[in-house]
Order: C-alpha cells, then structure tokens, then sequence
C-alpha cells in the first residue's frame, strides 16, 4: 500500500510516497516559496529531481500540484493507489499523546495549541486542510514532534517557575524531534540486541536536540517549551540567562518579541561566528583559524557534552550515543570531537569508521559505550504510524 509522508512548513511542503510495508521510498518532493508567484514545485521521477517555477499562493495549490504531478508523472495511476496521508505536526501540549487519526475534533484541538507554536502549528494544519479536501476517502493521521517525550517524569518536563503557570498556560517542557529520536533509537535498540538500552540520540542539524531514552523511552530531551532551548544551533542560542531579554531590549531599544526573534534567528553558530549558520562554513573557517567560527563550534561542543553527561547521571548509565540529522550523520570531525568531549565515560573512537557515511559502529571494540551513526527517517516513521491506525 501507498502511504504520502507530509511536512508542511508556512512556506514550503515536503513528501515522500512510500510503499508500505517494505518502506521504500517511491518519489519525494518539495513544494518552496508556498505564497509566492516564483515558488518552486520538485518532484523526482526516476531518480531525477523535474522541477517547475510557477506562481503558487496557497497550500491548497501546492497540494493540488503534488497529487496532480504524481498521476501526470506516472508515479501512481490514480488517486486510489494512495491508502493513507501522514502529517507531521509541531506541537501536540498535553493532548495528544499519541498519533491520532484526524477528524474535526483534532484539527480544533491542534488549534487550541497554536499559542505554543505560532509558527508551525497553523501551517501544519493549512497542509493538514488541503490534503482532506484533495484525497477526502482516505485515512488522514497527526503524527506529533512532541509525543515521544510524553513519556517524561515530572521532574524532567516541568520548569522551576510559578507552578500556576503550568497548570494555566501548558509552561513546560515538550521536546521535539519526536520522530527523529523515535526511530533513531529504536534502531539503536535493535543493533545494540537490547531492548532495555540506555541511549542518547544527538540529532544535530541546523536545528539540533538530545534526548535520553531508557528502554525505549524518552525520559528527558534537550528542548523544551519552544525549540529555542537546548544547545546552541545554526541559528538558535538555546539555553540562556532569560534576563538578557530585558537587558539587550534597554540597551538597543528592542521589544522582548524582536530580542527572542535575535535569539531564534541571529545567534547560534550564526550570532557567534558573524560568518554562517551552516557547519561546513563554520568547520572551514575553523581549519583557516578564524576564532569565531572555532568558538562556535567549540561552545556547542561542550554545551553537547554537557547534556550526555547530565543525561548519563540521570539514566544511571548508558550503553550508546547515537548521532543523526545533517550534521550527526556528515560531520565526522563534529561526531570526534562530542566523544572526545566524553572520553571520560569510557568512550574509545575508531577513526577509520567515524570518517565514514551511512549506518555503522564508529568506536572501538575496547569501547565501554558504543557510538553509531544512524540516518534519521522521519517519513517512514510517520507512515507506519499511519499503517499502525489504518488497521485499527
């Protein structure tokens, strides 16, 4: 059966056709520049990437341009080929605590969390209206970034702050990166033949998180409320004195809104360096012995470390670090230099595998924790999630 993957940002639209159960991917695509009369629709077809520039001002277009460009390009035969649509979706607060199959109800429920993804949520959801209104007989599922971390003890997701704030507002931690970390770690269970593993996934892109998972379960996450928390990103500043907002909004005669946008969009990597938000820019100028590209990277190194220390603590142990996304699974020299960070906890890399690519064991036999690269697969995990509804 055909499961279509969704991701649907403010802007942009991405998929992937996937046949289920054997997870292959059939086409993937991109629709960029959603609200504008020079967006970008990318499909590939037989392995090659067919693009077209072409005004599209709203999801509904851009849906109705990847369902049509799946029939057009031979990819299905008709509209009845697709079994089911999976769509990611930011932020799921306290009410979804697992993927659930959408109807009225939950795009209502999904809304009432807008105030905790501004950004996100109502583009999920604008994806989310257009693809029911496409393909309205087949089954439509939420698969929600935050649902892995539903499994946090209070101690883990709850702030020091007013606890009112909690209980009135939703304050608290949520985590992100659900998806990633789900499937990441699973596998890692699977390669490690232990069920019950203790494991830290670093999920290093240009947004980046960590999350301990204890048998299977996350127990605690670097991310929190919002994805601004946590270590240091392409652009993001994560962890923070919350009064520099008050100060830096004086001293440059900002409002808190556009200080936090500064922390969101001009920090990080970015805000440090003063060159780029991208690792391969940062690592380059590093190696030509710019100081501020190496302080960028040395800052979200220790910052890493210091989360796979704290979470090593909190777990009572731990039997691997798993690195994925864009950066965990290309950057050999950011992988070396987090376990070189920990090498206090037994960890012994083998140089030869770590300057590799794709799934592999990258320490020592001598090693008392494993390291692994792991891609990360987003889109086959929501469409299993999909399968796992479709049959209930």
């Amino acid at each position: 059966m055909k499961i279509l993957a969704v991701n649907a940002g403010s802007s942009s639209l991405k998929f992937q056709l996937l046949e289920m159960p054997s997870e292959e991917v059939i086409t993937s695509g991109l629709v960029e520049r959603i609200g504008y009369y020079n967006a970008v629709f990318t499909i590939k077809v037989n392995g090659e990437k067919v693009s077209v520039t072409q005004e599209i001002l709203d999801h509904k277009v851009a849906v109705q341009l990847v369902v049509d460009g799946l029939i057009k390009h031979h990819i299905i035969d008709s509209l009845e080929d697709i079994t089911g649509v999976g769509h990611r979706v930011v932020q799921g607060g306290e009410i979804f605590k697992d993927s659930v199959v959408i109807t009225d109800k939950v795009i209502d429920q999904i809304k009432s969390l807008n105030d905790l993804a501004p950004l996100h949520n109502p583009a999920n959801i604008t994806g989310i209206d257009a693809f029911r209104k496409a393909l309205p007989k087949v089954i439509q599922v939420g698969v929600f970034d935050t649902t892995f971390h539903q499994t946090m003890k209070e101690d883990a997701y709850l702030y020091a702050t007013p606890y009112e704030w909690y209980q009135k507002y939703g304050v608290r931690k949520y985590g992100f990166h659900g998806t990633s970390h789900q499937y990441v770690s699973e596998r890692a269970a699977i390669l490690l033949k232990n069920p019950k593993a203790k494991i830290i996934v670093c999920h290093l892109g240009n947004g980046a998180s960590l999350c301990a998972v204890d048998s299977g379960k996350s127990v605690d996450t670097s991310m929190g409320l919002t994805p601004l928390e946590g270590i240091p990103m392409g652009t993001r500043s994560g962890n923070v004195d919350p009064s520099i907002l008050m100060l830096i909004s004086d001293k440059e005669d900002k409002t808190y809104a556009q200080v936090l946008d500064d922390l969101n969009k001009k920090s990080g990597y970015l805000g440090v360096s003063g060159i780029s938000n991208d690792s391969r820019d940062i690592i380059r100028e590093m190696q030509n012995g710019d100081h501020r590209a190496t302080l960028a990277h040395q800052i979200q190194i220790k910052r890493i470390a210091d989360y796979i220390g704290s979470y090593y603590v909190y777990m009572g142990g731990l039997d691997a670090i798993v690195f994925t996304a864009g950066i965990g699974e290309n950057e050999s020299l950011v992988r070396s230099h987090i376990l070189n960070a920990v090498k206090v906890l037994g960890i012994e890399v083998d140089p030869e595998e770590n300057s590799k690519r794709g799934e592999r064991l990258i320490t020592t036999p001598q090693s008392k924790i494993k390291a692994f690269i792991i891609p990360t697969n987003e889109e086959v995990m929501i469409a299993r999630e999909v399968i796992r509804l479709e049959k209930n």
